[in-house]
């Protein structure tokens, strides 16, 4: 498949990672809906990108709001064959801190945008990638996700984001499995240190601390490296049920 065909949904498109996806696929000349809960951020962005972007207010955790999401999406593009999964939250907090222990409804939120939202994006998207006509190749459509080194490599104060992060690359070879009579092909992404808002309050000194953890690149990543990853995913159908590290061989201490 080629870029330039993608009928696109993005969550958490409307920044970071998502945005630079949505880009790529419009520079290309695909479309992409955006699907995002930053509604003023979402909207703006779309127009931005033009005709053949789209935004859809979604809370990802929300199982309504992504079936009536991701419908709207097909219904305007004719099909879907692509979903990219990028909305998340870093939920960093101590089990046990000087507040007391850590609230078990924090923990859930958590799971249920990181963990819950892409297992809503991909039942949602492969509902509709079933329906695809297949290519010369029998493929129908990708479903890749951002996963994260703390997947492997979790942190102080990372509890409820790396068991999210371990449990979403869990997922992607059972999808891939599941869904190969299919041509629908699942992967993921766990991306290191990247240049998206989660970084913006980080301060000079950390963010020198962060680049000298990185062997090369020392620097974060670029979300149109991130980007131009998931372009090529979507281009190689023997890419599926694997995940790809795209951390200038950072290994998180």
């Amino acid at each position: 498949m080629n870029f330039s065909t993608a009928k696109a949904i993005v969550s958490g498109g409307a920044s970071g990672l998502g945005a630079g996806i949505a880009k790529a696929i419009i520079d290309a000349g695909g479309q992409v809906a955006l699907l995002d809960i930053n509604a003023e951020q979402g909207e703006s962005y779309a127009k931005e990108l033009g005709d053949r972007a789209l935004f859809i207010k979604t809370d990802i955790s929300n199982e309504s709001n992504v079936v009536s999401a991701v419908d709207t999406a097909a219904k305007q593009f004719g099909g879907i064959n692509l979903a990219v999964g990028c909305a998340g939250v870093l939920g960093n907090g101590k089990l046990i801190s000087k507040k007391g222990p850590m609230p078990a409804e924090f923990f859930q939120k958590v799971v249920d945008i990181n963990l819950v939202g892409s297992f809503l994006l991909t039942r949602e998207a492969a509902k509709h990638m079933q329906n695809n006509q297949a290519n010369d190749g029998g493929e129908r459509g990708v479903i890749i996700h951002t996963a994260s080194i703390a997947a492997y490599e979790g942190q102080f104060g990372q509890v409820a984001y790396s068991a999210t992060k371990s449990a979403l690359v869990g997922m992607i070879l059972p999808t891939a499995r599941e869904f190969a009579r299919d041509g629908i092909r699942a992967m993921a992404i766990a991306p290191g240190i990247f240049e998206t808002p989660m970084m913006d309050g980080v301060s000079d000194e950390i963010r020198q601390s962060l680049y000298d953890s990185v062997p090369f690149p020392s620097r974060f990543g670029k979300p149109e490296e991130f980007a131009s990853t998931v372009q090529h995913i979507f281009e190689n159908p023997m890419l599926n049920g694997s995940v790809i590290r795209l951390d200038g061989a950072c290994r998180l201490q």
